[in-house]
């Protein structure tokens, strides 16, 4: 698929996303990106694995429970059953290393952080590496770049920015590996994080949790030992610097309601859906990350 084509599709997924709420057609979708139905349908299915019609069913939410797999009553099970079954465990192809003390202390002070934008299935998203390890992944959301950028060099405040697309690509290909189960045992993506021991304990715990299943907030507590920090384990969740490896989208409410995703709940469910589809059907989510159009 061209640099072309990819992009369209990429916008396609930011629209269904930002219009979830509304049911576009698919004589509209194609329309509004200049091709035919037919045409169109073929080219999103090609990249993205299933239909624009059927990841506008996973969006809406009185379909959330509906590609959800079955719960496990612990993490512990959860993971147990990703160690027998077909979900990949992320945290058999990644390391996290913590930000000591001092340099958190510094703010970073002297790190170089190379960065770049990719397109993904998922939408677009922003990668921050540095000498040690991958340290930043977020979405772009509304395609503002810039906004992503901000946010990043907010969680890093004095460190130094460098673009550079080729330095980071290969860190983007492996997260996508990982997310689709394909990634590489003997070679482990290290991130680079700062955080609380407690955050950090929280993002170790979601590595645990298997692709094409989810985990309330209180079972993620109970796995650290105290069943009444569940809202402390939502604050951790939401602070996880590195969307789709640490996959944070994978822990729900315990009444099975999707939302509380810091890149909005539409993606969330688009992620959990097509993880889902993945597992039950056998259908992966198209090609590796490719780098966008009209790079920054």
């Amino acid at each position: 698929m061209s640099d072309f084509q990819f992009d369209i599709v990429a916008k396609a997924i930011d629209h269904l996303i930002h219009d979830s709420v509304r049911e576009s057609s698919l004589e509209a979708l194609g329309a509004k990106f200049g091709y035919d139905p037919t045409h169109f349908q073929k080219l999103f299915k090609d990249k993205v694995g299933i239909s624009p019609k059927r990841m506008m069913q996973y969006l809406s939410y009185r379909r959330a429970r509906d590609f959800l797999l079955q719960g496990y009553p612990t993490l512990d099970a959860a993971y147990q059953a990703g160690l027998s079954g077909g979900g990949r465990l992320h945290d058999l192809f990644v390391t996290i290393e913590a930000v000591t003390p001092g340099d958190v202390q510094r703010g970073a002070e002297g790190l170089k952080i190379f960065y770049g934008f990719y397109d993904t299935p998922v939408g677009q998203v922003l990668i921050g590496q540095t000498q040690y390890g991958l340290c930043w992944t977020s979405f772009v959301m509304n395609e503002d770049r810039e906004n992503a950028l901000v946010e990043m060099r907010e969680h890093w405040p004095k460190a130094g920015f460098i673009h550079h697309s080729e330095q980071t690509k290969s860190s983007a290909e492996k997260i996508l590996e990982i997310w689709r189960g394909k990634g590489e045992g003997r070679e482990k993506i290290k991130l680079y994080l700062q955080g609380t021991n407690f955050q950090l304990q929280v993002w170790r715990a979601l590595l645990k949790i298997p692709a094409g299943a989810v985990v309330s907030y209180g079972q993620i507590a109970q796995s650290l030992g105290d069943e009444k920090a569940s809202r402390a384990v939502g604050t951790a969740v939401g602070s996880n610097p590195v969307a789709l490896l640490i996959p944070c989208h994978r822990v729900i409410q315990k009444s099975g309601i999707v939302e509380n995703y810091a890149w909005g709940t539409a993606r969330k469910k688009m992620i959990l859906a097509l993880e889902s589809q993945n597992i039950t059907h056998g259908i992966k989510p198209g090609g590796l990350f490719e780098q966008p159009t009209g790079g920054r």
